[in-house]
């Protein structure tokens, strides 16, 4: 029996694999006015070119060294997915880099993203990259450049990830850690705006364990729905922290408090002969941290190794300048407690020696 054999589709387009084109030239120019915002000395090109241009010498450094980092924003990123909240993922990532290269006393200068999807949304890429030209902007540096990836059967539906880069520079007689960090240096804490971008693995899973919702009211935070409370963005240090460091000369170090809280963040710091003891009565343990350890029976120490719990930096600063210090932090904006002092090390203890237990204020 014979047949006509069907002809061979032909004009298979990118689009027909699931990558449109069209959408990802119609985010470029939806964002194109968001990195303008974020204009600053050194960076006056516009986006489009193949790589992002800073011109260092208007920055009228005389001796610089190039600070870089890079982070992403972690699980916290499915809170946002499920619950529509994007804006405050792209403040996140900016804060996550910037945040680092201000501990060594490097200002940032640009910052790049990476935004990977399975199916672009316009709409929610929009809103992400509107956050990140919002981090720059609160952190003083520019959006020079980014990268915009539609990668089908990489990612499912419209989940998408992210990754900053961020890069400062410092004078290279100014770059932190000092190293006469020693014993009777004061350790003072600022506060953070709550569990900024780690530990939301386990946050997920308490929230799960309690039954609430995401769009339920929170039940530390009623005016908020627990969604909306848990997706406050990582508090963004950068602004006074410079002014700190230029009106005084008595800050010797500083912590960004991530993912391994102040038991791995702070001996990162310190040189190997020194302990800093903190009272941990002084923190200001927050509402949000008590009820995620409420669900579920979460230890004190365990706490204290994968969240901030209420502090987002530390600054380690000469005793006679630590008042003088805390009164311009507090003037900038920051909510400044003393948490310790830092002392000698006994052999081979632990670099972070905690008394006193966790209590919300």
């Amino acid at each position: 029996m014979g047949g006509v054999k069907q002809a061979k589709r032909n004009g298979v387009t990118y689009a027909d694999a699931g990558v449109d084109i069209s959408a990802g030239n119609a985010l470029v120019e939806a964002i194109k006015p968001l990195a303008k915002s974020t204009r600053r000395k050194g960076a006056d090109s516009a986006l489009g070119g193949f790589g992002g241009l800073f011109d260092l010498k208007a920055c009228g450094f005389k001796d610089p060294v190039l600070v870089a980092a890079n982070d992403g924003v972690g699980t916290k990123l499915r809170l946002a997915i499920e619950t529509g909240r994007h804006h405050g993922m792209g403040i996140d990532l900016v804060a996550m880099s910037v945040n680092d290269l201000i501990v060594q006393g490097a200002e940032p200068l640009f910052f790049l993203d990476y935004f990977a999807t399975g199916k672009l949304d316009v709409a929610a890429a929009r809103d992400v990259i509107a956050g990140i030209a919002d981090g720059c902007k609160q952190a003083g540096c520019a959006l020079i450049g980014g990268e915009t990836a539609e990668m089908p059967g990489m990612y499912h539906g419209a989940d998408y990830d992210l990754a900053g880069f961020a890069v400062g520079a410092a004078e290279r007689k100014k770059l932190l850690p000092r190293k006469d960090v020693g014993a009777g240096d004061v350790i003072l804490g600022l506060a953070s705006s709550g569990p900024h971008s780690n530990g939301y693995s386990l946050v997920r899973r308490l929230v799960e364990m309690s039954g609430v919702k995401y769009t339920d009211a929170a039940p530390f935070s009623p005016r908020q729905s627990l969604g909306e409370a848990l997706l406050a963005p990582t508090r963004i240090y950068v602004k006074s922290i410079l002014k700190a460091l230029k009106a005084s000369k008595g800050i010797k170090a500083l912590a960004h408090i991530t993912g391994g809280g102040f038991l791995e963040n702070i001996p990162r710091v310190l040189p190997k002969k020194t302990v800093a003891e903190i009272d941990l009565a002084k923190v200001p343990f927050t509402p949000v941290f008590q009820w995620l350890q409420d669900q579920g029976g979460v230890a004190e120490r365990e706490m204290l190794r994968t969240f901030n719990c209420g502090i987002g930096m530390i600054v380690v600063v000469e005793a006679k300048e630590a008042k003088a210090v805390a009164a311009g932090l507090k003037k900038s904006g920051e909510t400044v407690v003393t948490l310790g002092t830092i002392r000698k090390r006994k052999g081979d203890e632990a670099q972070v020696a905690v008394t006193g237990a966790l209590s919300v204020k």
